[in-house]
């Protein structure tokens, strides 16, 4: 009987281990010393840091946008300027996807970093809260904003309180775009 216990035991311990287990975003030079993403950039520059070739479209209003499907299952998406810079970043990670992704700006990291632990970090910006509701992309959770210099930086949490997005911005988002 004790064998049994300590092989289910163990199965559960290695099957939490490979279920929980970190990826690195891989963000590398895009992120300067004090781990801020740093702009402008290019489809091209991300492309090689990240290993991943950019996926280009339009949306409804003829607005050109890259986005990248990185190998740890963060996505990165942005609108691309006339001149193909790139000013502003959205970090999201899949929902179904339980997986934590360190390596982001800030030292965050999806699917663990918390609202408490954000407004710690966070506490000498003016932080916003809101509360997310039904209709939204992650109904029952929380909404945390500020300015940072010259961007707006936006934290969206789930309702079992994991950062599942991060934007840094030039303009404030409004609640349609989240």
């Amino acid at each position: 009987m004790k064998t049994i216990a300590y092989k289910l035991t163990l199965f559960f311990q290695l099957l939490s281990l490979f279920s929980f287990a970190q990826q690195n975003a891989g963000l590398k030079t895009l992120l300067n010393k004090n781990k801020e993403f740093i702009f402008p950039q290019t489809p091209e520059k991300i492309s090689a840091v990240l290993g991943v070739k950019a996926v280009f479209y339009e949306d409804a209003n003829d607005d050109a946008y890259a986005k990248w499907l990185t190998k740890s299952g963060l996505e990165l998406y942005c609108n691309l300027r006339e001149d193909k810079t790139i000013t502003e970043m959205f970090f999201i990670v899949a929902d179904d996807q339980p997986i934590e992704v360190a390596g982001l700006p800030f030292n965050l990291v999806m699917n663990k970093t918390s609202p408490q632990e954000s407004i710690l970090k966070f506490s000498k910006y003016k932080i916003r809260k809101e509360k997310l509701g039904e209709g939204s992309l992650y109904p029952r959770g929380l909404k945390l904003y500020f300015k940072k210099d010259d961007r707006f930086i936006t934290l969206l949490f789930d309702s079992k309180n994991l950062l599942k997005c991060l934007s840094i911005t030039n303009e404030i988002m409004g609640a349609a775009v989240n």
